[in-house]
């Protein structure tokens, strides 16, 4: 196992590395091949927002996914100044102006199914330790001989780090919330996601009712909700965002020259969504419930269509449907509010062209990957995703009050 450095000097390394242009060894020609990326690490939480990494075995590096690429645009901070910035509240307009670079890299080509279907594979089997589970998603060249994982009581964030060929690119897959409908099982992070859950895509700390119990103490009474204290209570150490932030910085250190990605599905890809504005970083979240509220909390970059989120019409949890005292989600305890995503999405409308029930077992990634990104979406027409678009007037916690009262 390796160890996440101590935060300053974590920090003080980011800052020296990303003075260099992490991009200008790519070339950005009009057409490329498919990038081909292996399994390299798993990481994992240790306690509070270190991350610990264990290196894939030799015989394992047999797996790679071929992703079509494309250039993209975004911006990125050519220093460690979000470590400050993002914890200044954007509603007292502490947030200083910061130097942005507009940059030019390669990104995953979302138009492709291709794209849609490895990075989904690579999200959905972060969900299990090793290559061996029965619900494993197969992969080409695979050997299932040899297991790896991380140990079974270990709790928090979670996932797999995958590199291309010749390290240019690297792939962060953060694991989503393990629960029976989704994927997993009820594994031993359930209960660390489902705090996660309900602080990010809740509208005031899971106050739904008196029976509930809130996930922090900005609830202020009648429909008001502290906008000082809900931003802080997302920046707690052992929080999921905090660990990424760091698990960020320590795949900056250990591949200096990489552009990196990040992918995740449910709770995972809006951990990504949130890493992804704040670093630049090119991203693709699969079923996220919506995490635009959550993201208003931190500085982030000036622009977000380097954010992709793909989702569909039946799944009630990234419609934002999934609420009131008959939803699965509230008998189970999860407190899903939002639905306002940030940056582009790729919306498959399942209901009228696929005629399928809205349900909370189309949120697995596993229903996904056998029904959905198994075939173009319209073979006759030749499209292979739906269009990409913008979430046009979303709107999300209409009843409640954001200000300081407190």
């Amino acid at each position: 196992m390796l160890t996440a450095l101590p935060n300053a000097l974590r920090l003080l390394l980011a800052a020296l590395l990303w003075t260099k242009d992490p991009d200008s060894h790519l070339d950005l020609s009009p057409a490329y091949a498919p990038l081909r990326f292996q399994l390299r690490h798993e990481h994992a939480a240790a306690q509070g927002s270190r991350s610990l990494f264990a290196d894939v075995p030799p015989s394992l590096l047999g797996q790679y996914h071929e992703i079509p690429i494309e250039n993209i645009k975004t911006h990125r901070i050519p220093s460690a100044a979000y470590s400050h910035a993002r914890f200044l509240s954007m509603r007292d307009a502490q947030t200083p102006i910061l130097a942005w670079d507009s940059v030019e890299i390669l990104g995953p080509d979302v138009s492709k199914r291709r794209t849609l279907l490895e990075l989904a594979t690579m999200t959905h089997n972060s969900y299990y330790a090793e290559p061996s589970h029965k619900n494993w998603y197969p992969i080409n060249g695979w050997n299932t001989s040899v297991p790896f994982g991380w140990e079974p009581d270990a709790d928090g964030l979670r996932g797999h780090i995958f590199a291309s060929e010749d390290n240019s690119t690297v792939v962060i897959s953060i694991k989503g919330t393990s629960a029976p409908w989704i994927a997993g099982g009820e594994g031993p992070t359930k209960a660390r996601d489902k705090l996660n859950d309900n602080l990010l895509f809740s509208c005031c700390c899971a106050r739904l009712g008196i029976t509930w119990s809130t996930v922090c103490g900005c609830y202020s009474g009648g429909d008001k909700c502290d906008q000082n204290c809900l931003e802080d209570s997302l920046t707690g150490d052992s929080l999921y965002y905090e660990i990424a932030t760091n698990l960020y910085n320590d795949v900056v250190y250990m591949y200096p020259n990489a552009n990196i990605w990040l992918t995740g599905h449910s709770l995972g890809g809006a951990i990504a969504s949130l890493v992804g504005v704040t670093f630049g970083a090119p991203v693709v979240a699969f079923e996220v419930p919506g995490e635009k509220l959550a993201a208003s909390a931190f500085a982030s970059a000036p622009s977000t269509q380097h954010i992709t989120h793909v989702y569909h019409t039946a799944d009630p949890m990234a419609m934002g449907t999934c609420n009131g005292i008959t939803s699965l989600c509230y008998v189970a305890g999860f407190a899903v509010e939002t639905r306002c995503h940030l940056g582009q999405r790729i919306l498959y409308d399942t209901v009228t062209h696929r005629g399928w029930s809205v349900e909370s077992r189309h949120h697995s990634m596993k229903f996904l990957l056998d029904n959905l990104f198994n075939e173009d979406w319209d073979a006759e027409a030749g499209v292979e995703v739906p269009a990409v678009d913008v979430e046009e007037d979303c709107v999300e916690c209409y009843n409640w009050e954001f200000g300081d009262f407190k």
